[in-house]
């Protein structure tokens, strides 16, 4: 492979609590996964070992191929801002704080380019998943984390946006209804996390049933019909859902919807749910489509091999 060609591979790396994987694709146009692997993260060993072990990968990565990246994209567990260059909000606390960005430029001798593990989400199934299969047209594409916490990922004109703040698309924390939740690690009561998050979705059965269940059971005694309180659980989950993204959709009005994480496979979501945004809307007229991932784990490493594209 010449060095043009070289040049037209993209590099992705998805850093993960447990582990890191990474990617090479052949181009844009032809995304052959020429190259796949994964280390462990080691996050309870700190920054500078989560570093390390990223560079271990590349290097694993290079030796491979038999050539450097030529940039190198990294789908994150937080938010980079944009301003200060600084980690926030990664539940991987040793990463909150520091200048991965520039430290990874640094040890990489490559250009790195980063975005959360959301945005990451809604490009790949933008360039290679469901949109790029089904929708091929659509410009503005929203992409639902519905799964342990609730995020958001923003694509446009098949570019993942970040915003000033590095904010762009992130859902998850807008205020719902301070009643019906409960307090939020981002410091709110009655954000959606709060109240549409597996966990939050868990704990409201658990209070209302007195017996704790999984949220699958939950979901399967919901539509067998046998209990009641798993019934509310899910009428309560398609109401605050569709109060929740009629917000979304009057600001920004996408051309599709793809929800993925453990609750998006909820099948009341794609009914019911988009019943109740469209009553929540504007004018009551909702037919953007809302849609189910096709891509699975690799939606979020493939989303970083597409932010250098």
């Amino acid at each position: 492979m010449n060095n043009f060609l070289h040049n037209e591979t993209l590099w992705g790396l998805d850093l993960g609590g447990t582990k890191i994987e990474g990617v090479i694709l052949k181009s844009v146009h032809e995304p052959e996964v020429l190259f796949r692997d994964r280390v462990p993260t080691g996050a309870d060993q700190g920054y500078e070992h989560v570093l390390g072990q990223i560079k271990k990968l590349v290097d694993h990565m290079e030796a491979s191929v038999g050539y450097q990246a030529p940039a190198i994209g990294l789908a994150t567990p937080g938010t980079l801002v944009p301003r200060t260059g600084l980690l926030k909000n990664s539940n991987a606390t040793c990463l909150n704080g520091q200048p991965m960005k520039a430290d990874l430029e640094k040890i990489l001798g490559v250009r790195v380019e980063m975005a959360n593990d959301a945005n990451c989400f809604a490009l790949a199934e933008t360039q290679l998943g469901v949109v790029k299969q089904q929708f091929p047209k659509a410009r503005v594409v929203f992409g639902i984390i519905l799964g342990t916490g609730v995020g958001g990922g923003l694509v446009v004109n098949g570019q993942a946006l970040d915003g000033f703040h590095g904010l762009a698309g992130e859902w998850g924390h807008n205020y719902l209804n301070e009643a019906d939740g409960s307090p939020c690690f981002c410091g709110k009561t009655g954000c959606n996390e709060s109240i549409l998050a597996g966990p939050s979705l868990q704990r409201y059965y658990a209070k209302h049933a007195g017996e704790s269940r999984s949220l699958p059971d939950i979901v399967a005694r919901a539509e067998a019909g046998t209990d009641p309180v798993a019934e509310q659980t899910l009428q309560r989950l398609t109401t605050y859902f569709g109060l929740a993204l009629s917000a979304i959709v009057n600001i920004i009005d996408p051309d599709v919807i793809v929800i993925g994480g453990g609750v998006g496979n909820i099948n009341r979501l794609y009914t019911e749910g988009v019943s109740k945004v469209a009553t929540n809307v504007f004018d009551h007229v909702f037919e953007t489509p809302v849609v189910k991932p096709s891509l699975g784990d690799s939606a979020g490493v493939f989303g970083a091999a597409y932010l250098v594209a």
